[in-house]
């Protein structure tokens, strides 16, 4: 079956949030421990996070979570046309340079661009045109991050030809809660792999940057949020009453925005990542812990029906996810044609 081609999904001249999975070549584990070859590739996932940090900072696209785990990897994107929309020429051209760079430090880092390779770029209006609509566009950001690790490991393995499978697999979503769920099952992955018991020994996860930037603020309050470990992920709280309209593009220069995504507080959601981890762990399939948490009271979530979401989210979701209505609301964007949900998604979604 012919796969929809991923401009039916979303256009990079809008705002789309989504879910994306890059998986190495026959699922080999070349980010960890390779049982075959005998070697660790754990040093890879940290290639994976530092380029995540150069392409936050570059990119108008906003990482929302993250999880890199022994042979594949899951994002949380969510495309900012309108922060690239704040952006002058010179500014468009610089950021551009800063991911494909012409010249490099010793370290590998991008050398900031001088006037004439500026000059190449912004004395150029279908150059610069071309290009701002790249630095939102999710599929570029995809490419650059395979091109770069491929190319990396590669030249470690002194091996040639395809290290990713062909192509990444991205779903859409298309509303708050499924949002909430969706990333609930990328910081909870180590765990439901069995790799790690809780979410702060989770390695490599938004989850765990988050904790760790929660414990550095805990001991000097006065350190700067550019200095924390998540200052390259977008804020995770957004307060509708009270947050700013518009882009609200980042003062750090850490990330594309300061906006957030979900409307809860960080502590909250990693209280329910953790109440989601325990009752995941230590019940059998579909069971209820038999008194509800507190969180998930505040949050009027159904136990079992979050337990199923958030484990089996990869397997429910294909090409968009969402609430049933939201899902039969949408049409492709160039053919129309109109998206269905799996039955047990329907079964899901009649008891919630």
């Amino acid at each position: 079956m012919v796969r929809l081609a991923r401009a039916e999904l979303f256009d990079p001249s809008e705002v789309a949030i989504l879910h994306v999975i890059g998986r190495v070549t026959r699922r080999c584990f070349l980010f960890g421990f390779d049982p075959v070859s005998g070697k660790n590739f754990d040093h890879r996932k940290v290639w994976i996070e530092e380029q995540l940090k150069t392409q936050a900072a570059n990119f108008g696209i906003d990482l929302l979570s993250m999880a890199i785990l022994s042979n594949h990897f899951h994002l949380i994107l969510r495309s900012r046309p309108d922060v690239v929309a704040t952006w002058d020429d010179t500014e468009v051209a610089r950021r551009w340079l800063m991911l494909c760079p012409k010249r490099k430090n010793e370290d590998r880092s991008a050398k900031e661009p001088n006037e004439f390779e500026l000059n190449s770029i912004r004395n150029d209006p279908e150059k610069v045109t071309t290009i701002r609509t790249r630095l939102s566009d999710v599929a570029w950001w995809m490419r650059l991050l395979c091109q770069n690790i491929g190319t990396r490991a590669n030249k470690e393995d002194r091996e040639v030809g395809k290290f990713f499978q062909g192509r990444y697999r991205a779903v859409r979503i298309l509303d708050e809660e499924t949002l909430l769920a969706c990333s609930a099952y990328v910081d909870l992955n180590l765990i439901r792999a069995a790799m790690a018991e809780t979410i702060e020994l989770s390695d490599f996860t938004s989850a765990q940057r988050r904790i760790e930037s929660i414990q550095a603020l805990s001991k000097d309050p006065s350190i700067e949020s550019a200095s924390l470990r998540d200052s390259f992920l977008a804020p995770l709280t957004i307060d509708e009453r009270n947050d700013p309209i518009g882009p609200c593009a980042s003062r750090s220069g850490k990330r594309c925005s300061d906006k957030g995504f979900l409307s809860l507080s960080t502590l909250d959601y990693l209280e329910l990542l953790d109440e989601t981890a325990r009752i995941t762990r230590a019940d059998k399939a579909g069971a209820t812990a038999m008194d509800l948490p507190p969180i998930f009271e505040r949050l009027k979530l159904d136990v079992g029906y979050w337990k199923l979401l958030v484990k089996d989210f990869g397997r429910l979701f294909s090409l968009v996810a969402g609430a049933p209505t939201n899902v039969y609301e949408m049409r492709s964007l160039i053919s129309k044609r109109r998206f269905n949900l799996k039955r047990l998604d329907r079964q899901l979604a009649a008891t919630s």
